[in-house]
């Protein structure tokens, strides 16, 4: 028996924004890559997976550039002794890429849109 179109959308909905989580367990530009695959694979297929793999797309990227510049910024700083005072912005930015996909995640299993909070729409 196959399983329900419904729910099979739901699940790669819902993958759209977990497979971001790829960049916690080691995969350089996971968090990007993830969504992107998947986005590329299942667009076509399911017109609301087109969706939710650009929120999550740009909801990383917005976080790859984020934490890059802080990072660059970071590091420069350490230099010139005051890096330190951006080390609370670059752990935000690491909590945000972890609970927003989550949360994206879950709601994407529901039915439900997310709209990521400070994403840049640079894929329409």
């Amino acid at each position: 028996m196959s399983p329900n179109p419904e729910s099979q959308m739901r699940m790669w909905n819902m993958l759209c924004h977990l497979s971001a989580l790829a960049g916690f367990i080691g995969v350089p530009f996971g968090n990007v890559l993830g969504p992107l695959i998947v986005w590329q694979i299942k667009k076509n297929e399911f017109p609301s997976v087109d969706v939710h793999g650009k929120a999550a797309l740009n909801f990383q990227i917005t976080i790859l550039i984020a934490g890059l510049v802080t990072g660059a910024a970071f590091f420069v700083g350490v230099l010139i002794c005051v890096g330190w005072l951006l080390l609370p912005a670059l752990i935000l930015i690491g909590l945000a890429a972890l609970v927003f996909p989550i949360i994206a995640g879950i709601k994407a299993n529901n039915g439900e849109d997310y709209k990521y909070p400070f994403s840049l729409e640079l894929i329409k």
